[in-house]
């Protein structure tokens, strides 16, 4: 008999392009997708998935056919699960991806909030850029993303989170004159922000070319503490979402600079991918959507 796990099994090495990253995404070891595998054909006594000389996975006709009865049959699980199930009896592991702005602000509160309401949910928590994160979102190694949104893809639910303004800020002794701060002083000292790949960094070199003035020395950094602590030792000038250096700015070790132009707000999202099986991600994501409203109201 065919069982619903097999069917999962099944489902998740077809999206994801092989057995090793359904194990990864299941849970269990790349054998046990293997032995689902084996399990349903041969209860339908025909192949269901091809291998090429580079291990790609692909889908022989009759695996075509089986996907399509597969994704109904789990979406309507999923339904099932949402309509009846009450919220203390879920459980499973959710992998996290988050920002570390979202780390510096209200993370802890959601996942305090995540064990009052769903205790029996278990977080995978991975800090990285929104780059990253968006890639891995999309290529099924996270099943949540809090990030600078919105994720654009056919099945991708993008729920707004907030909007974080970013700052410049400098230690209260550095000597950047007068506010507000003109672009020119600005320029006099290395600026400190995210990476490279970041849209705050993309928006700092174009403040500068777009005025005409000689880019300043910008130091990229991927870790949000780093760039605090740099701007602590009066290494720089930093450029981060204002919400994250709130204690720093309130114990004056550091102070909020005025500038003229100022910088577009850091626009987060907790994006999902609508796939089914996907209910324990919206429920984390709709919880993050609650919690972020909460804490930048």
């Amino acid at each position: 008999m065919v069982d619903l796990r097999s069917l999962e099994v099944f489902y998740w090495v077809v999206q994801l392009g092989g057995f090793r990253r359904a194990a990864a995404k299941l849970h269990t070891t790349q054998p046990a997708v293997s032995n689902r595998i084996v399990q349903l054909e041969t209860a339908f006594h025909v192949r269901l998935l091809a291998r090429d000389r580079r291990h790609r996975v692909t889908l022989t006709p009759k695996g075509l056919e089986l996907l399509a009865y597969a994704e109904r049959m789990l979406a309507l699980q999923g339904e099932l699960v949402s309509a009846m199930a009450d919220p203390a009896s879920l459980r499973g592991t959710v992998r996290l991806g988050t920002s570390e702005t979202i780390v510096h602000t209200w993370l802890s509160t959601l996942v305090r909030r995540l064990h009052q309401v769903y205790p029996q949910i278990t977080l995978d928590i991975s800090v990285d850029v929104s780059t990253r994160l968006h890639d891995a979102l999309l290529a099924g190694e996270l099943d949540v993303a809090l990030l600078l949104g919105p994720v654009a893809g056919p099945a991708v639910k993008n729920l707004p989170l907030c909007d974080y303004p970013l700052a410049f800020v400098a230690h209260p002794d550095l000597p950047v004159g007068r506010q507000p701060v003109a672009l020119e002083a600005l320029a006099r000292w290395p600026i400190i922000t995210y990476s490279r790949s970041t849209a705050p960094y993309q928006q700092v070199a174009d403040l500068f070319s777009d005025s005409g003035l000689a880019s300043p020395r910008i130091f990229a950094n991927t870790s949000l503490s780093s760039i605090v602590r740099m701007v602590l030792d009066r290494i720089g000038i930093g450029v981060v979402a204002k919400a994250a250096v709130t204690s720093e700015v309130a114990e004056r070790r550091l102070r909020l600079l005025r500038t003229v132009p100022r910088l577009d707000p850091l626009v987060f999202t907790a994006s999902y991918l609508t796939l089914p099986g996907s209910g324990l991600a919206a429920a984390v994501a709709a919880l993050a959507r609650q919690v972020a409203g909460e804490g930048s109201g």
